[in-house]
């Protein structure tokens, strides 16, 4: 994108020019080998911290940067996209879903504790929902907090948890009442606690995103942890969906330019039959077809950005982008190997590795089958 789209300023394409002198630094040069090793280097948070990206969007009483509109993290995501790289994203914003019910349902004090060395870079926040035996059902989630003075004594698991391994603060989704919505709480459950024991999981994608099944055995965790009033956990998490959906969604519309620009290239650059691979007519229309896809999604993405920056809460227009941007960075990666050929089935290749990862992106923060259920509910039908 250039200073001409009509939702970016010139403070927008500043703040693109620091991320990605960032990525090309501290990222790109070393994706390959956090691939290998499946992990992230706990200093790269404190770095990214130190160039000014885990902030954005946090209060600055915290140590947050407050921006006027989620474009900033779009653009952000952008960014971090050109490594080719989902896991990256995945762990290094991974505060992303798991510090935003602290900030808004959380006290002052609780802030301090768990928000602000999360922004700093010397802590490392997740999110834990999702439970072995239901992933979208999150009003039925098992894993029991029971009082006993002023600690909980939880027991349960949590699955598919990204950075699990490393989590220093995990938001945890508990029981802590009756069946259904009503009955669920948040506990800040640290990392350190005596009964949390955690195990990796392995991947299609993602790979240097460390993914865990927590265990919490009679874990004793201070009341002074819980996110909110008790049993007031569930809007919490909801609110928290709606804009990790729309991030999924860049995050989806960035990798789907990714394998445009791969593609673009290798088609002018490689050449068959003694001529340029772009001169062929069906890659051409491959490489149209691809750019109209993302644009549409673009320009989707722009609007609900914008609405949601003036504090409508559009949910069923949000479900509805998160499966268009979804699938479409499906189709696209699947063209973007069809160009590339042999090239792109070997380790290596940007496009090889995004394939591998769109999958994750149509499943998590809600099945594509549930963001269209939810949606038609939202729409009343």
């Amino acid at each position: 994108m250039t200073n001409s789209h009509p939702f970016l300023t010139a403070d927008h394409e500043s703040f693109r020019q620091q991320v990605r002198r960032f990525v090309e630094r501290e990222i790109a040069p070393h994706v390959d080998r956090w691939e290998a090793e499946q992990s992230l280097p706990r200093e790269l948070h404190r770095k990214a911290a130190d160039a000014g990206l885990l902030q954005i969007g946090f209060p600055e009483a915290y140590g947050g940067v407050e921006v006027p509109d989620l474009h900033y993290l779009i653009v952000l995501t952008e960014e971090l996209a050109r490594a080719g790289s989902g896991g990256v994203i995945a762990s290094l914003m991974s505060h992303g879903i798991g510090t935003p019910p602290i900030v808004h349902a959380g006290t002052h004090e609780q802030k301090q504790q768990f928000v602000a060395p999360v922004l700093a870079g010397d802590k490392i926040a997740a999110l834990a929902i999702t439970e072995p035996g239901g992933g979208s059902d999150v009003a039925n989630l098992k894993t029991r907090a029971v009082r006993d003075g002023e600690h909980y004594v939880v027991n349960g698991s949590k699955t598919f948890i990204t950075s699990g391994l490393r989590a220093d603060y995990i938001t945890t989704a508990v029981r802590t009442g009756g069946d259904g919505m009503g009955g669920i709480s948040l506990l800040v459950i640290e990392g350190t606690t005596k009964g949390l024991t955690r195990s990796p999981l392995q991947k299609m994608g993602w790979w240097c995103s460390d993914t865990a099944t927590l265990y919490f055995e009679d874990c004793r965790v201070p009341v002074a942890n819980r996110i909110g009033p008790e049993n007031a956990g569930f809007m919490a998490i909801m609110m928290n969906f709606n804009q990790e959906r729309i991030m999924l969604a860049a995050q989806a519309l960035a990798f789907a330019q990714v394998c445009y620009d791969e593609s673009l290239a290798y088609a002018r650059s490689r050449e068959t039959f003694g001529r340029p691979l772009i001169r062929s007519q069906v890659i051409r229309h491959k490489l149209a077809d691809m750019r109209m896809r993302i644009e549409a999604v673009r320009a989707n993405l722009d609007v609900l950005a914008w609405r949601v920056a003036r504090k409508q809460m559009p949910v069923a227009e949000v479900c509805l982008l998160k499966n268009l941007a979804t699938t479409t960075l499906e189709w696209v990666a699947n063209e973007a190997m069809q160009i590339f050929g042999g090239a792109g089935y070997l380790q290596g290749a940007k496009v090889e590795r995004i394939y591998r990862e769109t999958k994750v992106l149509t499943i998590g923060g809600g099945s594509l089958e549930i963001m269209k259920d939810l949606a038609a509910r939202q729409m009343g039908y």
